[in-house]
């Protein structure tokens, strides 16, 4: 018997699932006031891209069980109300969101959500740098973002100065986060805000789960956990079709018996006159 795959349901996202909640006239009266995006390519993207996306997968990835939490970059926060005052992290992450409170479009205004996020990182570039270390630095303050990191991707930390710096708002003033030297002198620390460590290694930047004791998965292993368990699914769903063969031809042969010898008996009983 064929068995016919039924399609996989994945869950909406918390943008996704607001964006269902709203007619297209509501989205598009929305976006007219507060739009997605000014047009403008993402600076220094092919340098930044890479880490990134293997940020941003990896926090999220962590996160995917508490709906509360959100985990986004490269998406405006508008932090002004009546204005397009806005801000973009590479990164950011709030925490005690109601998915109630998400606009049907990919910008994070404060004054709906009701705060700020509390996390923010920036991944050092050319063409950022200075930004990162200045005015964005000190409008984050200003907004209240309780958490704020940069992560120089280069070798030489051509950008920060330094290959991973944090930073935690107090008295609306950032202070920085100790940070351990690991024997090669790359950088490790501890964002309180996610409960994760940050550590620079193999130059690239690991997240760390102190309470599983392991990284985070990186892109790469998540795929190859995500192959590994569809391949097993179907060795497994191969060898139940195959028992459930082995069962039907059971049962045949032991119906079978049972009618020959069933048929043998009533001969017997013709013999004997029965």
């Amino acid at each position: 018997m064929t068995t016919i795959a039924q399609p996989t349901t994945r869950k909406l996202s918390p943008f996704q699932a607001a964006k269902a909640r709203y007619s297209d006239a509501e989205i598009t009266a929305a976006l007219a006031e507060y739009p997605e995006t000014d047009g403008m390519p993402l600076p220094d993207g092919f340098e930044q891209e890479p880490h990134f996306y293997e940020i941003i997968g990896a926090v999220r990835e962590h996160f995917r069980h508490r709906p509360e939490v959100i985990v986004s970059g490269n998406t405006f926060i508008y932090y002004d109300e009546g204005t397009r005052r806005n801000i973009a992290p590479d990164c950011y992450v709030a925490f005690g969101v109601s998915e109630g409170d998400i606009p049907p479009y990919n910008s994070y205004l404060v004054w709906r959500m009701g705060k700020p996020p509390d996390f923010a990182l920036e991944i050092g570039s050319k063409g950022t740098a200075d930004t990162d270390t200045g005015r964005k630095r000190t409008l984050y303050a200003q907004i209240g973002i309780g958490e704020y990191w940069r992560y120089d991707p280069t070798k030489t930390s051509i950008h920060y100065g330094e290959k991973l710096v944090g930073e935690r708002l107090v008295n609306g003033r950032y202070e920085r986060l100790l940070l351990a030297r690991m024997p090669d002198g790359s950088p490790w620390g501890y964002s309180p805000t996610l409960d994760l460590d940050l550590c620079w290694t193999d130059e690239t930047l690991r997240f760390y789960d102190p309470a599983a004791g392991r990284y985070l998965p990186t892109r790469v292993e998540l795929d190859d956990a995500r192959r590994y368990a569809e391949t097993a699914l179907r060795i497994s769903e191969r060898a139940r079709q195959s028992t459930v063969a082995d069962l039907r031809v059971s049962e045949d042969a032991r119906l079978s018996a049972e009618a020959e010898a069933a048929a043998l008996r009533e001969e017997l009983r013709r013999l004997r006159g029965e």
